[in-house]
């Protein structure tokens, strides 16, 4: 047993330490990541933890800031780098695992809970999700901290676990929102409506009064703050986020990017995307056992056995709450996860004497060794990848004293706005002439759409060259007429803000 707890424990880390070293070098890809993280670098660089800010002067509603303190007290501690802003995931991602492997140990064994965490740490969303700059690892670890909280509690389990399944609460809440209080309700609820002659008795071994009272002191003074601060934010997040946006394919009210119109019931199908490479080997799996006519047996332990039950029910939650919903991600499957997890790393424990024993090391390899490989090419730029990194980095590089900030023709995207430290600007075609005109800096730099033609470039202005060129845009160098010798004021001038 120790030899086997080693060589689990080996792996385990070998697979956690792969995706901590490749989130230092993979650069922030539009749109997701450098949104996010440009959300975090005002807030650490403006001091302000009440309100997020989309931009200087324009709220972000769209989100409570738990993973936006996070990040900025990680970029306050690390600097700022892609390393710093996601490593918060990460470490959200390491409680998820170790909840896993708690839970897992409880119902089972020791046996099951290291093959329900080799299972979890190996999925594709979780793999992913554990270096990336988003809100969901830490609406998962709120989920997940509630859920095996409650489970652990029935089980016999006192203590500590009876408040941390408010704990979990808190960080739900303070991460997405109200939506955590569904993606838990919805098992909780199922599963006590299922034991309802023992329902009552379960309720009474959780402090409710006291849990209710810590959750609405840690929580709701955000709230209270945020609405006060930035009027209109419990209307567009309440109502807008998590009505409109659900109930309205293709809702035009999103402040901050686009609605995503999908077909209802897709959330089945990210499931399979979300769980690979585990969730079609649990599909065959059960698929074999239905075709052996063990369909019966395998409803009777779903039905019968309260772990199996409770875990099953987790795990489809968010699918059941998602279906009829059209604007919907793949990402929102992230807290079924850990549940599903379980019930397929119980399964695969009991391989020791299956013709199937040696294809599970190559499935918990798979996730971790393509995103490795990934991250390899395109941190040598064999693969492309929709950054500004490079651009940015060449243009600070070179620009001089009197030149322009960076200019993004029509669309600025997310990733130079964040790598520019938000210098890099927006300008429209009139804006820009109006710069030429006034003069106003010696040269201006400009990046076009890399599909223009040599005519489209030209027709910006006689004098550009382009000196550098990434997947997307080309930079352009305009000379100004008199060289930036003064600054041009009165009628004839023209303000950065006004571009």
């Amino acid at each position: 047993m120790s030899k086997r707890f080693n060589v689990w424990l080996l792996i385990l880390a070998v697979i956690l330490v792969s995706r901590f070293i490749s989130m230092a070098l993979f650069p922030f890809a539009d749109t997701t990541e450098p949104r996010y993280a440009e959300i975090a670098r005002l807030m650490a660089e403006t001091g302000d933890w009440i309100t997020p800010w989309f931009e200087p002067g324009v709220p972000f509603w769209g989100k409570p800031p738990l993973s936006f303190w996070a990040q900025a007290a990680s970029i306050k501690m690390l600097g700022i780098s892609e390393f710093s802003l996601r490593f918060p995931s990460w470490l959200a991602t390491l409680g998820m695992v170790w909840l896993v492997w708690r839970l897992a140990r409880q119902l089972w064994s020791v046996q099951v809970a290291q093959w329900s965490s080799l299972v979890f740490g190996t999925m594709a969303l979780t793999y992913i999700s554990a270096g990336a700059v988003m809100t969901d690892a830490f609406l998962a670890l709120g989920t997940t901290l509630t859920l095996v909280s409650f489970c652990l509690v029935m089980s016999g389990e006192r203590g500590v676990w009876r408040w941390l399944f408010f704990l979990g609460m808190v960080i739900g809440l303070l991460s997405k929102g109200p939506l955590a209080l569904v993606l838990t309700g919805i098992p909780l609820g199922l599963w006590l409506l299922l034991s309802w002659r023992e329902a009552t008795t379960y309720l009474r071994r959780l402090p409710w009064l006291g849990g209710t009272l810590i959750t609405a002191l840690l929580v709701c003074p955000w709230y209270v703050m945020a609405e006060l601060k930035t009027p209109g934010f419990l209307d567009y997040f309440i109502i807008g986020e998590h009505i409109r946006r659900f109930l309205d394919p293709g809702w035009a009210g999103d402040l901050y990017g686009s609605a995503h119109n999908r077909p209802k019931g897709m959330i089945w199908i990210f499931w399979l995307w979300a769980s690979f490479p585990w969730g079609i080997l649990a599909l065959a799996s059960l698929a074999s056992a239905l075709r052996s006519g063990k369909r019966n047996e395998a409803l009777h332990t779903a039905i019968s056995n309260p772990g199996v039950r409770f875990l099953l029910l987790s795990a489809i939650a968010p699918m059941l709450f998602f279906t009829l919903a059209g604007n919907t991600l793949w990402t929102y499957i992230l807290p079924s996860l850990p549940f599903t997890a379980i019930l397929i790393g119980r399964r695969v424990s009991h391989w020791e004497t299956s013709p199937l024993f040696r294809v599970r090391g190559g499935l918990v390899a798979l996730v971790p060794v393509l995103l490795s490989v990934f991250v390899g090419l395109a941190a040598t730029g064999w693969t492309p990848v929709k950054t500004e990194k490079e651009l940015v980095s060449y243009y600070q590089q070179n620009r001089q004293a009197q030149d322009s900030p960076l200019l993004y023709l029509d669309n600025l995207p997310f990733s130079a706005r964040f790598y520019s430290g938000g210098d890099a600007l927006e300008v429209t075609r009139g804006g820009l002439s109006k710069l030429q005109l006034a003069d106003r800096f010696k040269r201006l730099y400009v990046a076009v759409p890399r599909s223009w033609s040599e005519n489209n470039v030209a027709d910006l202005s006689i004098s550009n060259r382009k000196i550098m060129e990434n997947n997307r845009y080309q930079l352009l160098i305009i000379e100004g007429s008199r060289h930036g010798q003064h600054t041009v004021s009165g009628a004839n001038g023209v303000r950065l803000n006004d571009i």
